[in-house]
């Protein structure tokens, strides 16, 4: 009987491990034949984020010459590298351009018909465009996978589940919105994926509540209002009068920071430096593992400051007042105040210096005495980040994205460190491009998109949704709609896929914050006592492994190539010597 690997989930992902499998083949299976089974009612590659059948004004947020799913040699990994274009030399492009999300899914499909085309003779591949249902078999035996529709299971002698991001039922909040919502005749749009959300029950110039300034908001936006048919005028908006009027708030109450906008030219900052794999090495041999705010924070921060202050020194030293050597051989050995003091006396300028609680919290603090003084406020905040982002003088700004990416990576080793890093993260280094907040300021002078403020806070009372704001007390603005600009929380318990919460009854494990444990070592799913699955595998953001995401810049480490290599090899060796089991056994009697 052939050996036989079920993937579940055919996305970025999934696709990422099938070019692993073809990579190492070679050297890790010489078995009798190997059955991959793919499973996704989406089209492989693409997956369900970028398939064709989405609206062509959705774009990527990087530029098209940072996005790769080809290795190199910055990878940290026992397989081959394979190289191969990024996207704007496969498509041909502008490498600055913002790429739609149609022609993202048009190159991954591409790779995942290269990788399939490069595993080796003997290996088939095999697309089920259904979901899978539940997971069952005995730890030392053949696993079944029952498909929707589907009578019979896949029998599978290994399983990996690669499931990107998933749908959730609605949290206690959530619930008790849209029941007062379906009580008072009003919408509430929940978490979602912005391009499957009903958008048509948001009416033509009635008020909208939206809750979320991220990349969801950035989708909505645009969906909203060309996608109804307004068009920009350079920096004027021509509504076509079919928009609703979008009033957004959240929690820091401005939109993520703008893309980078020019080359970082001259020395980069030597990373990791003081959060590399020898402090990482050392956190995991604490009893009872490490506390992020206390042991890894500090650290996190420190590289930070690290790659900002060698940019400024080294790029710029006319703003500042020592040699670098001397600076750096202070930085490293004082404390955090001893660091304050440092940077007070070597950095004149308080612009010049790196203040990450700013970062995080812009407007904390600000009052101000109506809406109306809000929305200048806010209008000038994001013309400053959009000047900022696209002037090379800020150049500590990239130097402290590209520390970001490495720390990143680190993390990855130590499972699940909470949501408040993945925000922290998203909002300094995965903000949309810059012509999207131009568009934002368009919006905004036309009266189409209004701005809360921090601190948004919504309620239900009297019929409606009444929206207020730390940024203007006393303020309310209320309407018959609520939209929730994000991504569900991936909670195992939550999750609408029937498969995950089966394997979390069965008994796999989950961290606090509802996130699928698994090995870090290989991605192994971990029962509650902590053991690894001989034969079932989990990779992406519903696990305490997951990383930034499944395609990468080049030669930034790639942690998401790291996890696919060490799970394919893992995989592989194991189906190796399941083969040749089976190889060895006597061949049965004649009946």
């Amino acid at each position: 009987m052939r050996t036989s690997l079920v993937i579940v989930g055919a996305g970025p992902r999934g696709t990422g491990l099938v070019e692993r499998i073809a990579a190492n083949a070679p050297e890790l299976y010489a078995g009798q034949g190997l059955d991959i089974h793919l499973v996704d009612p989406y089209p492989p590659g693409a997956g369900r984020v970028w398939r064709q059948a989405q609206s062509p004004l959705l774009w990527m947020n990087s530029h098209a010459e940072d996005v790769t799913m080809f290795t190199d040699e910055t990878v940290d990994m026992a397989g081959p590298v394979r190289p191969g274009p990024t996207l704007h030399e496969w498509a041909g492009i502008d490498g600055r351009a913002f790429a739609g999300r149609r022609l993202q899914g048009a190159y991954l499909r591409w790779v995942y018909e290269r990788a399939v085309a490069d595993l080796p003779p003997g290996v088939a591949v095999h697309h089920h465009p259904r979901r899978a249902l539940r997971v069952g078999g005995p730890r030392e035996g053949r696993q079944q996978v029952w498909l929707q529709g589907r009578p019979r299971p896949l029998l599978a002698d290994l399983v990996v589940l690669t499931l990107g991001h998933l749908d959730a039922e609605p949290d206690a909040e959530q619930s008790e919105l849209a029941d007062y919502a379906r009580a008072h005749g009003l919408v509430h749009l929940p978490p979602d994926f912005t391009a499957d959300s009903d958008l048509s029950r948001l009416a033509p110039g009635e008020p909208v509540l939206v809750r979320g300034f991220g990349l969801a908001f950035v989708d909505l936006m645009v969906l909203l209002t060309e996608g109804r048919g307004g068009r920009y005028d350079g920096d004027t908006y021509l509504p076509s009068g079919r928009e609703p009027v979008l009033y957004v708030g959240s929690r820091r109450g401005v939109p993520y920071h703008s893309k980078i906008g020019y080359d970082l030219g001259g020395e980069r900052p030597p990373l990791p430096r003081f959060f590399g794999p020898a402090q990482v090495d050392a956190l995991l041999a604490r009893p009872g593992g490490a506390d992020f705010p206390g042991e890894v924070w500090p650290l996190v921060e420190k590289e930070l400051g690290f790659a900002h202050y060698h940019r400024l020194f080294t790029a710029h030293p006319g703003r500042t007042a020592l040699p670098w050597r001397d600076f750096e051989r202070e930085y490293a050995v004082a404390d955090p105040a001893g660091r304050a003091a440092l940077v007070a006396s070597a950095v004149p300028d308080p612009a010049d210096r790196l203040d990450l609680a700013a970062l995080d919290r812009p407007l904390a603090g600000r009052r101000y005495a109506s809406y109306e003084e809000l929305q200048e406020g806010l209008r000038e905040y994001i013309a400053g980040d959009l000047a900022r982002r696209h002037d090379p003088r800020h150049s500590p700004d990239a130097a402290v994205f590209l520390a970001l990416l490495s720390v990143y990576g680190q993390l990855v080793r130590l499972g699940d460190v909470g949501p408040w890093w993945h925000g922290f993260f998203s909002y300094l280094a995965s903000g949309p491009p810059g012509p999207r907040l131009r568009q934002m300021l368009a919006l905004s002078r036309a009266g189409v998109l209004r701005f809360l403020g921090a601190g948004t806070a919504v309620t239900a009372e009297g019929g409606v949704f009444r929206a207020s704001s730390t940024s203007v007390p006393g303020a309310f603005v209320e309407a018959r709609a609520l939209v929730e600009a994000r991504l569900p929380h991936p909670t195992v318990e939550r999750a609408r896929d029937r498969l995950l919460r089966e394997l979390h009854a069965d008994g796999a494990a989950v961290t606090p914050d509802g996130l699928l444990a698994v090995d870090p070592a290989d991605g192994r799913v971990l029962d509650r006592a902590g053991r690894p699955h001989p034969r079932r595998f989990a990779l992406g953001p519903h696990t305490d492994a997951r990383g930034a995401g499944a395609f990468t810049r080049p030669r930034t480490g790639g942690p998401a190539f790291r996890q696919n290599d060490a799970t394919a090899r893992a995989a592989l060796t194991f189906l190796r010597a399941l083969s040749g089991r089976a190889a060895a056994r006597p061949p049965r009697p004649a009946a």
